[in-house]
C-alpha cells in the first residue's frame, strides 16, 4: 500500500475508484466496506482518503475526544486490507472551508484521478457540510466519474460497531470490543522507567508511554496481553491503573512479560489485549499484592493454553 501524507505534491498516474472516511478502528464494518471498493474497483486503482487530525479536534478543539486507533495503528491495520493507496490529507480550518465543488474539481480530479467514487448514503462534505451524494452525482456527470452508494445497512452497522467499540474498551469489555473489531485491541507506545517496584517483587514490568492523548485507554484494571518481540509472541499481564497499594497517583500501564527477561527500555512495543482479568485494587500490603499477582500470572498461564488450543 502506497501511503501519502503530503498531499499537495501528489497527484495519481492511475485513475482511482476511491472511498472517504475516518475508519477509526478498522473493524469488520470498515473492511466491509474496502472489500466492496476493490471488488467494485473495475480495474481501477482503490484508494481510500481519510483525515488526520480527526475533524472534530480541528473544528471543535475537542481534546476529549478519544479514538480507537493512533494514526500510525490506522495505517497499520489497513496495510493489510488490500488497497492500493492511502492518502492521509492534513485537515485544516483551510480545508473545512472549501466549497463541495472545490474539493471535487481540486482535490478528488486534480489530485486523485477520481473515476469511481463508493460512499455512504449520509456523506457530506463541503463547507459546511451542505453537499451530500446528489450533489456528488450531479458533480459526477460534470466531471465523469461514478457514483455508488454504500447500503445504508452497512452504514448503520460501521456506526453502531464503533459506538459499542468504545463503550466496550471504557467498560472493559474486551471481548466485545476485539469481536468487533476483528482483531485484539492495540496499545502502542514506548518502554519507559517506572519506580522499579516490579523488580523488588518479583514481577519486574514494561511501563508503556503512549504519546498520543488522543488515544482510548480502556478501563483500568488487570488484563491477559501479548506482544511481537524479536518476532516472537510473547504473552504477559497488563496493569492500567494507579498502583493505589503503594499510594500511586498517577495512571500508567505498566505490562510484566512471562518468560521474559531482555531489557527493552525505550523500545516501541505494540500490545494487544486478550482478556480482562479483574478490577486493579488496593491491597492492606505489597505482601498481599504479590499474592494476587501469583495468581493472576496462573490465571494467565491457563488462558494462554486456551489461546493456543483455540
Amino acid at each position: 500500500m502506497n501511503t501519502i501524507d503530503f498531499f499537495e505534491a501528489y497527484k495519481a498516474k492511475n485513475p482511482s475508484a476511491i472511498t472517504i472516511g475516518t475508519f477509526d478502528g478498522v473493524h469488520v464494518g470498515h473492511k466491509k466496506i474496502i472489500e466492496n471498493l476493490i471488488a467494485k474497483s473495475e480495474g481501477l486503482d482503490t484508494m481510500l482518503l481519510t483525515f488526520f487530525p480527526h475533524p472534530r479536534m480541528v473544528l471543535q478543539q475537542d481534546a476529549n475526544i478519544k479514538l480507537i486507533n493512533t494514526i500510525d495503528e490506522r495505517i497499520q491495520l489497513l496495510e493489510a486490507t488490500g488497497l492500493n493507496t492511502l492518502i492521509i490529507y492534513p485537515f485544516n480550518r483551510k480545508f473545512s472551508r472549501l466549497k463541495a465543488s472545490d474539493f471535487v474539481r481540486d482535490f478528488l480530479i486534480a489530485h486523485l484521478n477520481l473515476k469511481k467514487i463508493i460512499i455512504g448514503y449520509d456523506h457530506r462534505f463541503g463547507r459546511n457540510r451542505t453537499a451530500n451524494i446528489d450533489d456528488l452525482r450531479e458533480f459526477g456527470e460534470a466531471f465523469d466519474f461514478k457514483v455508488e452508494e454504500i447500503q445504508a445497512k452497512e452504514i448503520d452497522d460501521v456506526t453502531i460497531s464503533s459506538t459499542k467499540i468504545r463503550k466496550a474498551l471504557n467498560e472493559g469489555d474486551i471481548a466485545t470490543a476485539n469481536a468487533y473489531l476483528g482483531y485484539e485491541f492495540m496499545l502502542t507506545g514506548t518502554v519507559i522507567s517506572g519506580k522499579g517496584l516490579g523488580n523488588t517483587i518479583n514481577f519486574p514490568t514494561a511501563n508503556i508511554h503512549i504519546k498520543e492523548d488522543y488515544k482510548l485507554i480502556p478501563k483500568q484494571g488487570v488484563y491477559f496481553v501479548k506482544s511481537m518481540i524479536d518476532e516472537k509472541t510473547v504473552f504477559g499481564m497488563m496493569n492500567i491503573g494507579t498502583n493505589p497499594t503503594v499510594a500511586g497517583k498517577k495512571q500508567t500501564i505498566e505490562v510484566h512479560f512471562f518468560d521474559f527477561d531482555r531489557d527493552i527500555y525505550n523500545e516501541k512495543i505494540q500490545v494487544r489485549l486478550i482478556e480482562r482479568l479483574r478490577d486493579e485494587q488496593k491491597f492492606d500490603s505489597v505482601t498481599q499484592l504479590q499474592a494476587q499477582l501469583q495468581k493472576d500470572k496462573q490465571t494467565s498461564l491457563q488462558l494462554i493454553q486456551n489461546y493456543h488450543a483455540e
